[in-house]
């Protein structure tokens, strides 16, 4: 334990400051000097500067061309992709979707704005050679069937910041994603998850006035909602399975999704309100299965995507519509001792600063055979409430116990129990 509590704060401040901009070394250099007296990092600060570790070699690489050369080819026992086809774009696409809705805040002067602004440049020019033949970190979406998975995570990144990620685009740029996704047509999607990803593609184009094809968006919807399983759980295909992809993928791409269409009058309102009192019950569930310590039950596939399973919880957050008795203050607690059980265990990133395959520090054994080194950058959608202004109550009211925290030290809780919609 006592190696644990060293670990937690100092490298992750000293990193801060190491790959930072001069305002947010100064920042990292206080941060240091506070762990040494025993005051604790905000979590905001502490969020920020995690986040910009996890993203920093992806997208600085991306920004440079360099990502193919310098990024590790780590994959799970048994894999089956063709990786060197198939990673780049998992990690880009995935590290970007969620750092999207902070991004998209307006610039300021403070050492976080400036850290910003420099990501945010940083993810601009990445798009550029994502989409550029010429870029030796050209991505491939023209073969192979995983590129439509990753190319839904894009498309979401797009449609959280629109005026940050996708305006400011140069119209050859623009006109390069376009072609890149109409592409993707030609992939005909799993009967699972997967008709999301298509339809998230459509819904995307769609909301930026492009041709599109109502039929997959269609059939993601009607399918989605044949498939819920009752209490705010979707089942992932006709065979239900008990794991977080109604976090990776369900919920978020599915609101998402719904909202394009009724925003341009191609879907019923009803049915993005049923999505989001769905999508609010399971956050309550998700909430309430987090431990006192900040751990939370290891089940199902992909393990290695971390903080990403707490999805629809922090989305909620920002979208400021928590279940009722879920405070903004307890998610933020609960969520920062989930990432610090995560992040701060040694192994979880290698020496160069990626991250590796595992749950909780460097356990490859369970990967899966779908899993690579990019895949796993799908953690960032864990942060989506620093989409939220440091003024949000989200950030600024008193730290709150979370329910397992209540339960487990005797005090009043909310009780719980199943719902009909």
């Amino acid at each position: 334990m006592e190696r644990r509590n060293f670990i937690k704060i100092a490298p992750l401040a000293g990193l801060a400051g190491a790959i930072a901009p001069a305002g947010v070394l100064a920042s990292a250099m206080n941060e240091r000097s506070a762990s040494a007296m025993g005051a604790a990092i905000p979590d905001r600060q502490y969020q920020v500067n995690l986040l910009h570790r996890i993203a920093r070699p992806v997208v600085e690489n991306m920004s440079k061309g360099t990502l193919k050369k310098n990024m590790p080819l780590e994959k799970g026992p048994g894999y089956g992709l063709a990786v060197e086809k198939v990673t780049y774009l998992e990690a880009f696409a995935r590290c970007i979707s969620g750092l999207a809705p902070w991004l998209a805040l307006p610039d300021d002067t403070t050492a976080e704005g400036k850290l910003r602004q420099e990501v945010r440049g940083q993810v601009l020019q990445g798009i550029v050679n994502a989409v550029n033949p010429s870029s030796p970190d050209y991505l491939n979406f023209r073969s192979e069937g995983q590129p439509l998975v990753d190319a839904a995570y894009l498309c979401q990144t797009f449609m959280r910041a629109p005026e940050a990620l996708w305006q400011p685009l140069d119209n050859t740029t623009k006109a390069n994603v376009v072609k890149e996704l109409k592409e993707l047509r030609r992939i005909r999607p799993a009967y699972n998850n997967w008709l999301l990803f298509a339809a998230m593609v459509e819904a995307f184009l769609l909301s930026i006035n492009e041709e599109w094809e109502p039929m997959r968006t269609m059939v993601a919807t009607k399918k989605i909602q044949e498939w819920y399983a009752g209490d705010g759980f979707y089942s992932d295909g006709p065979q239900f399975s008990l794991d977080y992809y109604n976090g990776y993928v369900m919920h978020p791409m599915f609101t998402d999704m719904l909202k394009v269409l009724v925003d341009k009058g191609q879907w019923a309102k009803a049915d993005l309100e049923q999505g989001i009192k769905r999508m609010q019950r399971y956050a309550e569930l998700q909430e309430r299965m987090i431990a006192p310590d900040g751990t939370y039950p290891a089940l199902g596939r992909s393990m290695t995507y971390r903080t990403a399973a707490f999805q629809p919880l922090v989305q909620l957050a920002l979208q400021h519509q928590l279940p009722e008795g879920v405070t903004p203050a307890q998610v933020r607690c609960a969520m920062t001792a989930i990432m610090k059980n995560i992040f701060e265990m040694e192994g979880t990133f290698d020496k160069q600063g990626w991250l590796q395959l595992g749950i909780c520090g460097h356990q490859p054994e369970v990967a899966d055979v779908y899993t690579s080194t990019g895949s796993l950058y799908i953690c960032t959608n864990g942060f989506l409430a620093l989409g939220l202004p440091a003024t949000d109550p989200f950030w600024t009211d008193p730290a709150a116990e979370w329910t397992a925290q209540k339960v487990w030290s005797g005090k009043k809780i909310k009780k719980d129990y199943h719902v009909n919609y």
